[in-house]
């Protein structure tokens, strides 16, 4: 009888992921489920194998003397799996899959496919628009397009952009604002989900005053933008959120201050694997159209402090 008919793939992923992270909480970043889960199946894996992969410590999760060389093995077949599984996506370098999430996909790249079509008309793109991380080691997304403070683990991450806060509205509301003063009369649209707040960004601004008053609350920044474009109120936006609209003179930014939230875009891709050339060459056109958008690429910031906003 095949060992592996007697034990599920997750548990063995499971175990792997801990093994080699460190941590429940790690694995659970990289598999995309809950620590619950990642619990519950490292617990299933070892009741299957018969045999006690961890020990549970104050120090956390450690491997048993049968634990170290077992996990050593599975992370070798892991990766014989993900090469597997790569050598089958790089058999078509004419279609490259990026991960993004929808509001990215929606609000920027979307306007600007057509730019890089024209400069590489052999290469097809794949968006796949989803807030899930994905899986870049044993999937077929070559790109991740991701915001956060660039510390995942098991991706390689490389900085882009900082994420910047200022407030946008459209030309006619933005003709009634002679002073951020005159903030604290006008209507906001307030993103429920956004923890950069009003408040926030005021005092970063070096500003002591009140923040506008919240008109309409969306749980959604796209409709948040929507909003705004309709002139519903002030949004306090971000570059890769509102330059098309700023671009097409929808949108104006009544005031030259912008506020780093302290994260930042990073294109992530699979540890461990050579880039292929249609992944070079859309990184290399996405840096210049970002140029082109919203004024180009800052320094790379560090990781933000308990207080600052979490990755979405």
């Amino acid at each position: 009888m095949n060992p592996l008919n007697a034990i599920h793939l997750n548990g063995l992923r499971a175990l792997e992921a801990v093994g080699r992270l460190g941590s429940l909480q790690a694995a659970a970043d990289e598999l995309g489920v809950t620590v619950g889960a990642v619990s519950q199946q490292v617990i299933k894996a070892e009741a299957q194998l018969g045999r006690t992969v961890f020990e549970r410590t104050g120090r956390g999760m450690q491997p048993t003397a049968f634990g170290t060389p077992f996990l050593r093995k599975l992370t070798a077949g892991f990766r014989e799996l993900a090469e597997a599984a790569g050598s089958a996506r790089r058999r078509d370098d004419t279609i490259l899959v990026i991960s993004v999430a929808p509001i990215f996909a929606s609000r920027w790249l979307i306007h600007r496919i057509h730019q890089f079509s024209a400069a590489h008309p052999e290469i097809s793109l794949r968006i796949e628009s989803t807030t899930t991380l994905a899986d870049l080691a044993g999937s077929d997304v070559d790109l991740g397009i991701r915001i956060g403070p660039g510390t995942w683990p098991g991706v390689r991450a490389e900085f882009v952009l900082p994420q910047e806060m200022f407030p946008v509205c459209t030309p006619e509301l933005a003709r009634r604002l002679k002073t951020t003063a005159d903030l604290v009369d006008m209507p906001a649209v307030i993103d429920a989900n956004d923890q950069f707040t009003w408040d926030r960004w005021l005092k970063a601004a070096g500003l002591d005053q009140p923040p506008p008053r919240t008109r309409h609350m969306f749980s959604d920044a796209s409709l948040c933008l929507d909003a705004a474009l309709a002139g519903q109120g002030v949004l306090l936006a971000w570059p890769i959120l509102a330059s098309w609209a700023i671009a097409e003179g929808r949108l104006v930014a009544p005031f030259d201050i912008r506020v780093k939230t302290g994260m930042g875009y990073y294109f992530v891709t699979a540890p461990e694997v050579r880039e292929p050339r249609k992944v070079s060459l859309f990184k290399a056109w996405m840096r210049k159209a970002i140029a082109d958008s919203v004024g180009g690429e800052g320094e790379a910031i560090p990781a933000p402090s308990p207080a600052s906003p979490s990755s979405p």
